[in-house]
C-alpha cells in the first residue's frame, strides 16, 4: 500500500469485511478545528458513501469504520466550516484486499454424527494390554505376601 503523510491505519492491509482504525493529520489538523469528518466511499464509483465525525487526540483525528467488499477505499476530509482536504481534487485511494478463501476456516463436518465401529484388531490389543497388567499386578502381590 502506497503510503500517504497524514494518513495512517492500525493495520498495514485494508482487507475487505474488517474494521480500521484510520488517524488524520492533514492541513485540518493544522488549522486546529472544531470537528473533522471522514467522508468516504468504495470503488470507482464512490458505492455506499458515509461520512464519520472523527475523534481528535494528541495523534490527530481518529476513526474506526467497517471495510465492505470492494477493490478500493476512497477518502477525503472536511471541517465543520466545509473546508476540505480531497487531496487537490484527487481524493485519498486505498486498495482493498480479497479475503483468501483458503485462510477462512471451512465447516468440519463431524465424523461424531454416525457411530463408527473399532476394529477387532484394536479391541484384541485393549484386551491383551488389560490381561496382561491383570496378571502382572496379581501376580506382584502374591510374591509379595510370600
Amino acid at each position: 500500500m502506497e503510503l500517504v503523510k497524514n494518513i495512517f491505519f492500525n493495520t498495514d492491509k485494508l482487507v475487505e469485511n474488517s474494521k480500521v482504525k484510520i488517524s488524520y493529520t492533514g492541513k485540518l489538523f493544522d488549522e486546529s478545528n472544531d470537528a473533522v469528518y471522514i467522508h468516504y466511499g468504495y470503488g470507482l464509483q464512490w458505492d455506499n458513501v458515509s461520512e464519520v465525525e472523527m475523534i481528535k487526540t494528541e495523534l490527530g483525528y481518529q476513526a474506526e469504520i467497517q471495510l465492505l467488499s470492494s477493490d478500493c477505499l476512497n477518502l477525503c476530509f472536511r471541517n465543520s466550516n466545509n473546508e476540505w482536504d480531497n487531496n487537490d481534487g484527487q481524493n485519498y485511494s486505498f486498495p482493498i484486499e480479497k479475503i483468501e478463501v483458503s485462510l477462512v476456516p471451512q465447516e468440519v463436518v463431524s465424523s461424531l454424527d454416525t457411530p463408527r465401529r473399532l476394529k477387532k484388531s484394536y479391541i484384541w490389543s485393549k484386551k491383551k494390554r488389560l490381561a496382561v497388567y491383570k496378571k502382572n499386578y496379581y501376580f506382584s502381590k502374591i510374591n509379595s505376601r510370600k
